[in-house]
């Protein structure tokens, strides 16, 4: 990892909800091309972390880093416009839409010419191409790009959701339980296609509780604890129910053995 540089940071992050400390003075690094597994118990914290990346959350103190340059999101718009996207685990999917039309929920492109600026006409064969052309690169095979959603599988719904984050993510994609209640088929598939997400050169953040998905397809794993980093591991190296130990308090992460630990990004 010390080939590659450090795309986002967060250092010192806090956030607190009243007399709850949700976030304790957490660390945080994501190098380019690379997928950072996030895992942790209930309550550890990893929802506020990805908030607070995410631009969804504001932290009370701490400073996050993006490409080696401060940033401060006031919200998730923020953090879109400068090329972080999540996929949160409730799915942001418009069902009654078709895959082209999701695909550029929100950044629809209006035909050249007066029609688009004086009567603001969607280009819709432009948006339907580009779609298509997305969906193909990123090997996800569906009928048509015409196909609404609420006709996919969950796993189908769960790639278009996916390729709209890596198609709009110039940066960064935060995936939040991508797999969570898909079935062994259609969890191959969305896993399948994170690795093509990272190969095409995006960092990748996966928030997941699924051990063997962990192992499967992260390059580093963040393991964080009573609100914040307790270590990063190499997941070539490390074991899972050492990865548990750390969560749980049974193993002291200061004193996991250093060639368990990845390494750093430069």
């Amino acid at each position: 990892m010390s080939d590659k540089r450090i795309v986002m940071q967060g250092i010192g992050l806090s956030k607190r909800f009243g007399h709850v400390v949700a976030m304790d003075h957490a660390d945080f690094e994501l190098a380019s091309g690379e997928i950072m597994a996030v895992v942790g118990d209930n309550g550890a914290g990893k929802s506020t972390l990805i908030r607070v990346l995410s631009g969804a959350s504001v932290p009370d103190e701490g400073k996050v880093f993006l490409d080696g340059e401060e940033v401060h999101f006031r919200s998730p718009l923020e953090a879109r416009l400068v090329g972080i996207e999540t996929v949160y685990q409730e799915l942001a999917v418009a069902t009654e839409m078709d895959v082209a039309q999701n695909l550029f929920l929100g950044r629809e492109l209006r035909k050249p010419g007066w029609a688009g600026r004086w009567f603001r006409q969607l280009d819709k064969a432009e948006m339907r191409a580009q779609a298509a052309e997305h969906m193909q690169a990123l090997g996800i095979r569906i009928q048509s790009i015409r196909q609404k959603v609420e006709t996919l599988s969950g796993g189908q719904r769960q790639a278009v959701a996916v390729a709209r984050a890596s198609a709009w993510g110039r940066k960064v994609v935060i995936l939040d339980e991508p797999t969570a209640a898909l079935g062994v088929r259609e969890t191959r598939q969305v896993l399948d296609l994170i690795l093509r997400v990272r190969d095409h050169g995006l960092a990748v953040v996966l928030i997941c509780h699924n051990m063997p998905d962990v192992f499967e397809i992260a390059d580093r794993i963040h393991i964080h604890r009573l609100g914040r980093r307790a270590t990063v591991v190499d997941p070539k190296v490390v074991k899972p129910n050492q990865v548990v130990a750390i969560m749980t308090g049974a193993l002291d992460a200061a004193s996991v053995p250093s060639a368990l630990l990845a390494p750093v990004a430069a």
